[in-house]
C-alpha cells in the first residue's frame, strides 16, 4: 500500500517548520534592531523590533528585505503625514501654527517624493543614493519640529508622527550601513 502523505508532510513536521522559522525570523529581526540601535543612538531598539515585527513580510525577510520593509514602513509614514498637515490644515488655528504646517507640508511633500526614489536606488542597490535620499527624507521631521519650537507658544501636533519618521529613517539607513559593510 502507497502512503498518501509522506512524513515531510505531517502536520507536526509543519508546526515545527512554521515555528522554526518564526523563531528564525524574530531572531534576525532583533539581532538587526540590536545592531541598528548600537550603531545608531537615535534607533530605539523597542521601536524598531516593533515595527519590523508588525510588518508583513517581515517573517520570511532576509537583512535587505528588513531594509525594504523599513523604506516602505516609512513611505506609508510620510504619506499618511502628509496627510494629516492637509487635515490639520483645513482646520481653524492659529496663523503662527498655519503657517508652521503649511512648512511642514512643503517638507513631507518632498519627503514623499524622496522616499519613492530612495525605495528605487534601494531595490537597484544603489545604497549610497538611497542613503543620501533617506538622509533628505529625514531632515523632514526635523525641520518640521524645529519650525514649531521656534515659536514658543505654538505646540507641535506633530510631534509623534515627527519622531516615528524620523526613526524609521534611522532603521533604514542603519540597514544600509550594514549592507554596505557587508558587501565591501
Amino acid at each position: 500500500m502507497v502512503e498518501m502523505f509522506s512524513p515531510c508532510c505531517s502536520l507536526p513536521f509543519i508546526l515545527f517548520t512554521l515555528f522554526f522559522l518564526s523563531i528564525h525570523a524574530q531572531t534576525l529581526i532583533h539581532g538587526t534592531c540590536k545592531v541598528c540601535s548600537q550603531q545608531d543612538p537615535t534607533v530605539n531598539y523597542q521601536f524598531c523590533t516593533t515595527s519590523l515585527e508588525a510588518a508583513s513580510g517581515s517573517r520570511h525577510a532576509d537583512v535587505r528585505g528588513l531594509g525594504k520593509i523599513s523604506l516602505r514602513l516609512t513611505h506609508t509614514n510620510v504619506s499618511d503625514t502628509r496627510s494629516h498637515i492637509k487635515n490639520l490644515l483645513k482646520k481653524k488655528g492659529s496663523s503662527s501654527q498655519k503657517m508652521r504646517l503649511d512648512d511642514c507640508f512643503e517638507l513631507y511633500s518632498n519627503a514623499v517624493t524622496d522616499i519613492k526614489h530612495a525605495m528605487k536606488s534601494y531595490k537597484s542597490k544603489h545604497y549610497d543614493e538611497a542613503n543620501v535620499l533617506i538622509s533628505s527624507v529625514m531632515d523632514a521631521p526635523t525641520t518640521c519640529e524645529n519650525g514649531f519650537k521656534e515659536k514658543g507658544n505654538v505646540v507641535s501636533p506633530l510631534t509623534k508622527r515627527n519622531n516615528a519618521t524620523f526613526e524609521l529613517c534611522g532603521i533604514g539607513l542603519s540597514i544600509i550601513h550594514i549592507l554596505l559593510v557587508g558587501t565591501n
